[in-house]
């Protein structure tokens, strides 16, 4: 992997390692090496002359402060942390450090999660219904409301698709290209896979990208894809802002309201674990108390 924004060493070292030996993903090792790269420009005016391995607990709190003076989440300092976290443990068992300042350290992340918006079932289907397919333009347009919603794909994940990661026998997709560069299977709905073969055979068996623009026939963009869904939510009269990440949210929102455990959600949205899926538990809310009152009901109501 070519760099030429060398850092230390044994940075470099611990890069390569994770490359090599660990078999992180390449765009996982860029990330990293982008959050050692800011905490050594940091640092570098904050204790010149001393590398990171060898600073203090004390010395990353201060720049943790800095990070959130900046404006930095808990969940972004988290992941830096675990970034310097692994250099750190890195450099301890390659003889460099007593020990690992940061082994167990973490941000507690109080602030409260925000519900993501996402559409009704009716919404859903008038989004659906308001996607014509009379040209190839349109039907292209259609598919990629359906997988947004039928898969619950991430906006880049979809850009990413190719014609020969769509499993035909066992109605599946692909995702080569998930976050953190984590790839997935997921099951395609039967409707869905009836269109997306239909509108496979309009592209006539061609392998390369699954959207393209019609005219230059390159991959599609995000912006593109924003753009499809801004004009179908108008078409269909939601004008509150659907954006395609409200679609993603629409299908865990509703797999969940149809008792699909969270685990499995997880693991069909390429989440990192269950816990990251928890913010969707707000469509479960009155089910406890509805499971109450039943039980109440059953047993003839309270006894004084």
């Amino acid at each position: 992997m070519k760099n030429d924004n060398k850092l230390d060493p044994l940075m470099e070292g611990y890069l390569s390692y994770l490359l090599e030996v660990s078999r992180k993903a390449p765009r996982t090792v860029v990330d990293v090496r982008c959050t050692l790269g800011r905490l050594s420009e940091a640092m570098a005016k904050r204790r010149p002359g001393v590398v990171v391995w060898k600073l203090s607990l004390e010395d990353y709190l201060r720049w943790l402060e800095q990070l959130r003076s900046d404006k930095a989440s808990p969940s972004c300092m988290n992941k830096y942390l675990s970034h310097v976290r692994g250099l750190l443990e890195y450099a301890w068992r390659s003889g460099r450090s007593d020990r690992n300042v940061l082994d167990g350290f973490r941000i507690q992340d109080t602030q409260e999660r925000t519900v993501p918006g996402s559409l009704s079932l009716d919404e859903a289907q008038r989004l659906v219904r308001s996607c014509p397919k009379a040209t190839a333009a349109e039907r292209r347009d259609r598919i990629i409301v359906l997988l947004l919603y039928g898969c619950g794909l991430r906006t880049n994940e979809l850009c990413q698709v190719q014609v020969e990661d769509v499993d035909r026998d066992r109605n599946e997709l692909f995702v080569r290209q998930g976050k953190g560069d984590r790839q997935r299977v997921v099951p395609i709905p039967e409707g869905v896979m009836t269109e997306l073969l239909s509108y496979l055979l309009d592209r006539g068996g061609r392998r390369g990208p699954l959207l393209r623009t019609e005219m230059k026939h390159r991959r599609l963009q995000s912006k593109d894809v924003c753009e499809v869904i801004s004009l179908a939510a108008k078409r269909a009269g939601i004008e509150w802002g659907a954006t395609p990440k409200t679609l993603r949210h629409s299908y865990a929102t509703h797999l969940m309201d149809q008792g699909v455990d969270l685990a499995i959600i997880s693991s069909l949205m390429g989440h990192r674990s269950p816990a990251e899926t928890g913010v969707y538990l707000h469509v479960l809310q009155p089910q406890p108390k509805d499971a109450v009152d039943r039980l109440d009901r059953r047993n003839g109501g309270a006894k004084s």
